[in-house]
């Protein structure tokens, strides 16, 4: 029943995962933020398989899946610090999640909540080919926006390896119990011994 229990928490913790990195995918798309796309796609391809592994009863693809969440954790703290700004991360440092390909932010910056884009024309600090425009009015910064999100991913994430973690420990505890009473290990595993040929024997009776 316990082991009922944590695989099925732990195919809705992925499922929860899976939807959040979806949401997460899209308006990161929107805002050609290629550092997380990538990102993003690694997790999903980890959240599937760690949900293929629960089904399955497969130990092996539960490990990895709570070690790429690791990794996971590690990358949305970044997220957080950067959007922060702690230590010496700017998000000036466009760079840092767009391969330096384009001057693109977070979508959320000018479709926040609230938020009222007002572009500025003839300035001299835009290049030629982008434009200037300047933000207010929103109810909530786009940058706390982003620290949601990444916590939120963050809050999935322990929970999931944590119970990946347990899981993989009954399916294990499983295969060995398995081997010890079934397998060929415990009991030595002896040919059929042939049987010698019966000599018949007539039967007489008294009639």
């Amino acid at each position: 029943m316990g082991k009922c229990n944590g695989r099925c928490t732990l195919v809705v913790i992925c499922s929860l995962q899976l939807a959040a990195a979806l949401e997460r995918q899209v308006f990161d798309f929107l805002g050609y933020q290629w550092a997380p796309i990538l990102a993003n796609f690694l997790h999903i391809m980890a959240v599937i398989l760690g949900i293929f592994g629960t089904v399955q009863f497969r130990s092996r693809y539960l490990i990895l899946y709570a070690l790429w969440l690791v990794l996971w954790v590690g990358w949305n703290s970044f997220i957080i610090c950067f959007y922060l700004e702690v230590g010496h991360l700017s998000q000036d440092r466009d760079f840092l999640m767009t391969f330096n390909t384009s001057l693109h932010r977070s979508w959320w910056m000018e479709n926040g909540p609230g938020c009222l884009v007002t572009p500025v024309t003839n300035s001299i600090l835009a290049p030629d080919d982008h434009h200037v425009i300047t933000v207010s009015g929103c109810l909530l910064d786009y940058q706390y926006i982003e620290v949601v999100s990444s916590a939120l991913q963050v809050f999935l994430a322990l929970f999931g390896f944590v119970y990946a973690c347990y899981v993989s420990k009954v399916f294990l505890d499983d295969e060995d119990s398995f081997d010890f009473i079934g397998g060929f290990d415990s009991y030595g595993y002896q040919p059929p011994q042939k049987t010698s040929h019966l000599q018949l024997q007539p039967l007489y009776t008294t009639g």
